[in-house]
């Protein structure tokens, strides 16, 4: 999966796949994408690992370096020992225990990422969070189009309102049920 093909799945479960046609911009549709994958990610953040070098004598580690970090989950230092500790900012602060140099290894989980040649996504979700990114994108369009003139039915606001608002609902229970 990369962002053209979740961009194509959005489309399609917006019935909007006549490019001569789109009601969504590309930039419309991408940015929907972002706020599904954000959203998804707080409930299925992407798990990883890091190893960073303490500094002696000091309670205090960087953990600037753990990019689109959403938790730091668990901490071995020393090795094999699960450290307590708590993390302010990018400051992680052991609470037991102090630096010495050596390395420590920090599990923590992360926002997943989608780009024009990867995806993080795992692929059993990767139809949940083109789901999330159509009901958002249904919502936005139905706030613009309200109180606008309407060329798409009486309804048209309404109907992506109420779709749009549904969808979102059940995009967020099936990202609960992940936990």
């Amino acid at each position: 999966m990369n962002l053209t093909l979740m961009r194509a799945n959005v489309r399609i479960d917006l019935k909007d796949v006549d490019p001569a046609n789109y009601r969504w911009i590309d930039t419309e549709l991408d940015r929907a994408i972002a706020r599904a994958l954000s959203k998804f990610s707080e409930y299925c953040p992407r798990e990883m690992k890091a190893t960073l070098a303490t500094v002696a004598a000091s309670k205090e580690l960087d953990i600037s370096s753990l990019t689109s970090r959403v938790s730091v989950d668990t901490v071995e230092f020393p090795a094999d020992y699960a450290a307590r500790f708590s993390v302010y900012q990018d400051i992680l602060y052991f609470l037991e225990t102090e630096g010495d140099g050596e390395d420590c290894i920090i599990y923590y989980s992360s926002l997943h990422t989608l780009d024009a040649g990867s995806s993080t996504i795992p692929t059993r979700y990767e139809d949940l969070v083109a789901a999330g990114a159509a009901a958002i994108a249904a919502v936005s369009i139905a706030e613009y189009s309200t109180n606008r003139a309407n060329y798409g039915g009486p309804n048209t606001d309404t109907d992506y309102m109420s779709w749009g608002t549904l969808k979102y609902q059940e995009f967020i229970k099936d990202c609960i049920a992940i936990k």
